[in-house]
């Protein structure tokens, strides 16, 4: 790397919505609530830019944001934002509150960084801990999930190097555990390839854990009358190390037939 502070210059950023539907509310489970200090699942992929030499940069931002469009529709959940309201008795005294997404099609965001300086060689680094720059991918990083009342609940950044690109999601944890992120970014992943075709998936998501009209249930009072009661912004510094192990498709064969091996 040619330097040992790499810069990052900010290119664009956008809101993506999804085609307009009815508005409705999606009513939080117990251990959606529970993740409110939790700080956003941050995931992504490394591409090289030899992979795709016939697509520039602008390119493929515009297969992004035309794609992401598309797939949040089937997600829609994600382009919404987390609201609260307060719970009154009858004398008008606040007994608790609830929290819950407004799906409005507020939006998604759409991040494009240049990283000068910055290879897939240094981000992949085998021989030591994940860079720390490499959090620098993440336009939501260190936020916590209760932020979703102000920060979209889905940023994807969309990180430029030299010789490749990295998308970088920043997906609300409130709103959807790992499962869910990556059978979002798979339907995501076969809309571009379809130029961001609106044709049915062939995974689509089950609409009934995504949607609640009020019908399923009432929501879930928590035992709050102010956000300072149970949110905890912790400014300790991260505890631990960051590695990558790198799997060849031959090891990943080989351990996907001994497995099978294994289980007959």
């Amino acid at each position: 790397m040619s330097s040992s502070s790499p810069l990052f210059r900010h290119v664009s950023t956008c809101i993506v919505k999804p085609p307009p539907r009815p508005r409705t509310w999606c009513h939080l489970t117990v251990w959606d609530l529970s993740m409110f200090n939790v700080f956003y699942i941050q995931k992504g992929h490394l591409f090289s830019t030899h992979l795709l030499p016939r697509l520039t940069i602008a390119d493929v931002v515009d297969r992004l944001k035309t794609s992401l469009s598309t797939a949040l529709l089937h997600f829609y959940p994600l382009a919404g934002r987390l609201v609260t309201e307060e719970a009154v008795d009858e004398q008008g005294n606040v007994t608790g509150i609830y929290v819950s997404i407004d799906c409005d099609g507020q939006g998604a965001e759409l991040t494009h960084v240049v990283a000068d300086g910055i290879t897939i060689a240094d981000v992949l680094a085998p021989s030591s801990d994940v860079p720390s720059f490499v959090r620098s991918f993440f336009r939501l990083d260190r936020v916590i999930n209760y932020d979703g009342h102000s920060q979209p609940l889905l940023a994807v950044q969309l990180t430029e190097l030299a010789d490749g690109f990295f998308v970088g999601c920043s997906f609300n944890h409130a709103v959807g555990d790992g499962t869910s992120y990556w059978q979002f970014f798979n339907a995501w992943a076969e809309i571009a390839r379809s130029d961001g075709a609106a044709a049915g998936l062939s995974h689509p998501p089950v609409h009934d854990r995504w949607f609640i009209d009020g019908s399923g249930g009432p929501p879930i009072k928590l035992p709050f009358k102010r956000p300072d009661e149970f949110i905890d912004r912790s400014t300790q510094p991260p505890l631990y190390r960051e590695r990558i192990f790198h799997l060849s498709a031959e090891s990943i064969a080989l351990l996907k037939a001994r497995a099978n091996l294994d289980v007959a």
